[in-house]
């Protein structure tokens, strides 16, 4: 679908779709039923006919550091990798309700998109590279069941100019298993 949904299951939903009508995003959009983790994203890939990216929502041990990680599917998630490439202290997942307070979104549903509801630019944009080099940017629009596809693009030099948070690109330097 290349439309908005008639109705909105959250204010972020909403908020998601009246940002990229009024910046102009064209984007195309499918329903599906619960989708929590990179597996069940498999099947959404092939309708949308581009790779899902995986977002983490992350802190540091006092929770006074927030960042949203944008990273590739298929990459595992190493903190030390992640801490290495920013030169920062530890950090963990962030918890549930944290994420749910100040993104709006629950488990499964981490998206760039929730920094529309980050007014006070508490969380800090990081992207892998290896993202940036996709043409697609597939990921949530807020729910655990709709899922959008956009240049990749659109979501770097429009969408977070917007919203007024300017992402950091890292380059993770994983070990690779030979």
């Amino acid at each position: 679908m290349e439309k908005a949904p008639d109705s909105y299951k959250s204010p972020l939903q909403e908020m998601v779709y009246e940002s990229l009508t009024k910046l102009q995003i064209s984007f195309k959009r499918v329903n599906t039923d619960e989708a929590i983790s990179m597996e069940d994203c498999i099947e959404i890939n092939q309708k949308l006919d581009m790779k899902m990216v995986k977002t983490l929502f992350l802190c540091n041990s006092k929770k006074t550091e927030l960042y949203l990680f944008i990273t590739t599917a298929d990459r595992p998630f190493k903190s030390k990798d992640f801490r290495n490439a920013l030169d920062i202290s530890r950090v963990s997942f962030a918890p549930a309700e944290m994420m749910e307070q100040i993104l709006r979104v629950k488990k499964g549903a981490a998206t760039v998109f929730g920094v529309l509801m980050d007014k006070e630019n508490f969380v800090q944009v990081v992207f892998d590279e290896d993202v940036l080099l996709e043409e697609w940017y597939g990921c949530s629009d807020g729910t655990t069941t709709g899922y959008i596809k956009v240049k990749t693009k659109e979501i770097i030099n429009n969408f977070l100019t917007y919203t007024k948070h300017i992402p950091k690109v890292i380059e993770i330097n994983s070990e690779k298993e030979w």
